[in-house]
């Protein structure tokens, strides 16, 4: 399922963050995102599921598609555009208090899935397709917080994995992790997105040209320039995209 904004703004207060956003995320391809920090890249991967609505004082106008569907309309509800469009942060936070299975399967349970059996199988599924299940099959009654700083992200992704969405918002999954653990969740990209259309926010120019279909590049809460990852690296139309990835500013 692909995504897509039409003349996306969003404020903090009086502040503007998004100008006038309209882009598309393509069925089954990773988006990256690029750019300065506070150029609106976050702010847009909120508006993507509607979190940004949850910060007091954030608005947003402007249009969200998630295939025909304006997930803004009034009549839509925000927790089932949460279903449809997970998202992991920066940091992993897996639930203090929870073990590796409550974890995985807590968005199951509030959603109304009870039966352990179909819990079990939902758990292992989603555990499988973020590359963990091998490593915590045998323990998945311990604590989600025992796990190393790569594992959590992993569980993290399986969490967002459990609700089958296809969508997926990764903002700087990789920036608290070590290069092994980055590794492994850039591989891990790769594998979803068979199955998936992600996006990623990413201060990694390299992470950029390892996982992305296509980069666009924000500045100043304006989409500067979207293209092939390919041509945004090697042959850029905007200045201001050659000055950002040859290191001039930003």
């Amino acid at each position: 399922m692909a995504i897509r904004t039409e003349n996306l703004n969003a404020w903090f207060g009086d502040n503007q963050v998004l100008k006038n956003i309209s882009l598309r995320a393509n069925d089954k391809e990773v988006l990256a995102l690029i750019g300065p920090s506070g150029c609106g890249k976050s702010t847009f991967l909120r508006c993507l599921n509607r979190l940004h609505e949850e910060t007091p004082k954030a608005y947003s106008k402007g249009a969200v598609y998630l295939g025909d569907e304006n997930i803004n309309d009034p009549s839509v509800d925000s927790v089932k555009v949460r279903r449809k469009v997970g998202m992991v942060f920066q940091k992993p936070v897996p639930f203090p208090g929870l073990s590796i299975f409550e974890n995985v399967t807590i968005g199951l349970k509030l959603s109304g899935i009870h039966n352990k059996s179909v819990l079990k199988e939902e758990a292992q599924e989603a555990l499988e397709k973020a590359a963990l299940w091998e490593e915590v099959k045998n323990k998945l009654d311990q604590p989600g917080t025992s796990l190393s700083g790569g594992q959590q992200q992993r569980l993290c992704i399986a969490r967002a994995l459990a609700m089958k969405p296809p969508i997926l918002l990764l903002d700087e999954p990789t920036s608290a992790l070590d290069p092994i653990s980055t590794a492994g969740i850039e591989e891990l990209i790769g594998k979803l997105k068979k199955n998936v259309t992600i996006l990623i926010v990413t201060h990694n120019m390299h992470q950029a040209q390892r996982v992305a279909d296509r980069t666009a590049f924000f500045y100043l809460g304006d989409l500067i320039e979207v293209d092939t990852t390919e041509k945004i690296f090697k042959s850029p139309q905007r200045t201001e995209t050659q000055r950002y990835i040859s290191g001039r500013f930003g």
